[in-house]
């Protein structure tokens, strides 16, 4: 089976614009994400998505792949879709199977979790696959802008909320970790290719709309997304603050 990575990476952002340039101890953000990629062997290519000159030049000069798309894609997955028709049109021999979406903004990223979410493709079944992180603090659980999911006991997502989801009736919030498990939502995507062209055909849904989730428009669609679990930490940038956290660890 053959894997691609696409880093999806916009200039325009309202919290951090010219993110992906951004330097890290010597390195922009999209090169340390991309050389992060590198080092994961089940990717037979690795394209950069971007819709911006600055992006596209960068990347060419540190000798990496790059795709200029729309300027008018709502999300990363359908930028990474463009990515996808263009290489079926222009260059018909290229096996495309599964598309793995990897973030632009998480120079961290371990390759063994972009392998994690590539080895649910043994099963010819799935659909899209992506990871979860069990939490272990309140802070985690309780912080809106941490994704949460629930899935059943095929691991197929039942629903992603920024929500701790679910509610534990009868409990103290402090408590909860004592009773049940939860989960946090870690960033990759995989889909197969004929599943994203599909998926980006898809109207916004009200669920998608409510939460500000793209992956409820497909649950409420009806395709199903395969949960693996890992156990190594996802970091992003989100803010110039965050990236505090990355100095002298790169």
């Amino acid at each position: 089976m053959n894997f691609i990575g696409i880093i999806p990476a916009r200039y325009s952002s309202s919290r951090f614009p010219g993110k992906p340039l951004v330097m890290i101890n010597g390195k922009s953000m999209i090169q340390r994400v991309y050389e992060q990629a590198e080092k994961a062997d089940v990717l037979s290519d690795i394209i950069v998505a971007t819709d911006d000159e600055r992006i596209n030049n960068h990347v060419k000069n540190f000798n990496g792949k790059v795709m200029m798309t729309s300027p008018h894609h709502q999300s990363g997955t359908e930028r990474c879709n463009e990515v996808i028709e263009h290489l079926k049109k222009f260059s018909p021999g290229n096996k495309l199977d599964v598309v793995i979406n990897i973030q632009g903004d998480e120079p961290l990223i371990d390759p063994v979790q972009i392998k994690k979410v590539a080895s649910c493709f043994t099963n010819k079944n799935i659909q899209i696959a992506t990871l979860l992180k069990k939490i272990s603090s309140n802070e985690e659980l309780f912080n809106f802008n941490i994704v949460k999911s629930v899935f059943d006991k095929n691991n197929q997502a039942i629903y992603f909320s920024r929500q701790p989801i679910p509610f534990l009736s009868g409990k103290k919030n402090s408590e909860w970790l004592n009773f049940c498990s939860y989960y946090k939502h870690i960033g990759v995507y995989a889909y197969r290719a004929d599943i994203l062209k599909e998926i980006t055909n898809l109207k916004p849904s009200p669920l998608e709309i409510a939460e500000s989730l793209e992956q409820l428009r497909w649950i409420e669609n009806g395709y199903k997304i395969n949960i693996a679990l890992t156990d190594i930490e996802s970091y992003a940038v989100d803010s110039p603050e965050d990236l505090k956290k990355f100095i002298n660890k790169t």
